[in-house]
């Protein structure tokens, strides 16, 4: 149905509340790079409108921090667009910290605990090798 992949790569390591919370800000990237994923709005039977949702399934894997940055540096090697995530942002605060965060690291130095990437399927694929289902 799909021509494309969405993938969310975390750190194993995560407590659970920061895997979700890495999860929702790596998403947010994606769709904001591809706005055309979202949907129409939901009605219930009552017709109580709900906002729309992505349209294409996410798959989420995770890795130990070697399997991470080898993940990033196949994303930089091909030029790719990704959402990233660093373990500074969970206490910078806000959107413009997050990005100065990021800026203070070579890539192959930053501090990455998620990545998110959307792609043809055999991209994603060989991108994310390495990668277990998340569980």
């Amino acid at each position: 149905m799909f021509d494309t992949k969405i993938a969310i790569i975390l750190l194993d390591s995560l407590e659970v509340w920061q895997k979700l919370n890495v999860t929702s800000f790596l998403t947010s990237g994606i769709i904001g790079q591809n706005p055309d994923l979202i949907g129409e709005n939901y009605k219930d039977k009552s017709k109580y409108q709900y906002l729309p949702l992505n349209r294409q399934p996410v798959i989420v894997l995770s890795g130990e921090d070697k399997t991470l940055k080898k993940i990033h540096e196949r994303i930089c090697n091909r030029s790719l667009l990704a959402s990233i995530y660093i373990s500074d942002m969970f206490t910078s605060g806000h959107d413009e910290a997050n990005r100065e965060t990021v800026s203070r690291y070579y890539s192959e130095n930053l501090p990455i605990v998620g990545l998110a990437i959307r792609e043809e399927k055999k991209i994603v694929d060989k991108i994310t090798k390495g990668a277990k289902l998340h569980s």
